[in-house]
């Protein structure tokens, strides 16, 4: 009898990077998983998947490697989607489909433009993808997508890489020059400097609030490109000059709408077909819109209460609705290679792609 042989039927095979796993205290959600009968497994992504299951669920954060794109990393992901392949039945969270549109913003700002969000007052700021240095066609490109000064340019890679989080708020058409393709343009929305995170674990979120960048304005050629880290501006300690409002500002607090809260997560997690990701909401001064300006997969979860709880929660949950989902299908005599919901999230992005 081998080793894998004497492992219980429900082992939860995992990968993330070492950083991610201590900074999570992953140990302790190891004996959360014991405690409702599963065993919580470390792939080894440099084996065969074959050699180191069964597995009943694969959790990850394989964004950095899918990111990477070389050749070890593709590898590794063509070895894990053969494993999906091969054995239907293990439920991924998160499929890797959805997790590669997360990371194109490309993609994600269309996902969030074909829902009904809009119908509540929840949109995506304008946008449009920046392939060309030719200023001349770039500044075409802004005016035919509804892109305004100032807008943002963000990297088209959303997460996994060292330049993900550099970005540039551009004020004139003199700026645009300074974009780095690829890249996003996305307009810029004013919201007096208070990002609000949503995270999200399955069927659960919480929402914490951020330092954002202050109020900014379109300037006649006068104003020179800022640049500046995302990830810096927004840490719960940060302290950076760019959200500190000007003197004139009024300093009044946006309402954030907690029903509107509650439809952004049911929504984008049919669309996505994701169960682990995070929602960077903003709300734009005087109309109390609100808008969803960035989306990530399985962020850091700063702030989240009982977090192991939660996503032990959404294991079962999830996996609970794969298998009466795939019983389902096979008594009606359908493939079930995929389960229904993965076939309705990838016709989803399909049609928006």
């Amino acid at each position: 009898m081998t080793e894998n042989d004497k492992r219980p039927s429900m082992v939860i095979g995992y990968w993330m990077s070492d950083r991610k796993s201590q900074k999570l205290n992953w140990i302790e959600f190891g004996k959360v998983c014991r405690q409702h009968g599963y065993e919580l497994v470390k792939l080894d992504l440099d084996k065969p998947l074959e050699n180191q299951g069964p597995f009943a669920v694969i959790l990850h954060k394989l964004t950095e490697i899918i990111a990477r794109n070389d050749e070890k990393a593709i590898q590794i992901i063509d070895r894990i989607e053969q494993y999906i392949k091969d054995h239907p039945k293990v439920l991924i969270i998160d499929p890797l489909d959805s997790v590669r549109t997360l990371l194109d913003r490309y993609k994600t700002y269309n996902v969030v433009l074909n829902t009904t969000l809009n119908n509540i007052d929840v949109f995506t700021p304008t946008f449009v993808e920046i392939l060309s240095t030719n200023v001349k066609d770039n500044i075409k490109k802004l005016k035919n997508a509804g892109v305004t000064f100032p807008f943002i340019c963000k990297p088209f890679v959303a997460q996994g890489t060292t330049y993900c989080h550099q970005m540039s708020v551009i004020f004139n058409e003199r700026g645009v020059a300074d974009c780095k393709p690829p890249c996003v343009a996305q307009s810029f929305i004013n919201h007096n400097a208070i990002l609000y995170k949503l995270y999200v674990v399955g069927d659960h979120y919480q929402m914490v609030e951020r330092p954002s960048l202050k109020n900014f304005y379109a300037s006649n050629d006068d104003r020179d490109t800022i640049t500046f880290d995302s990830h810096s501006v927004s840490k719960s300690d940060s302290s950076s000059e760019l959200s500190v409002l000007d003197p004139s500002e009024s300093a009044k607090r946006s309402s954030i709408d907690p029903i509107k809260l509650h439809s952004i997560v049911k929504t984008l997690g049919s669309y996505l077909n994701m169960s682990l990701y995070g929602v960077d909401v903003v709300v734009e001064n005087d109309t109390n819109r609100h808008a969803i300006i960035d989306i990530n997969a399985y962020p850091g979860y700063d702030g989240f209460p009982d977090f192991f709880g939660k996503l032990i929660d959404c294991v079962m949950s999830r996996r609970a609705q794969s298998v009466c989902s795939k019983a389902y299908f096979e008594d009606s005599g359908f493939d079930t290679s995929d389960s229904s919901d993965e076939k309705k999230s990838r016709a989803k992005l399909n049609s928006i792609n």
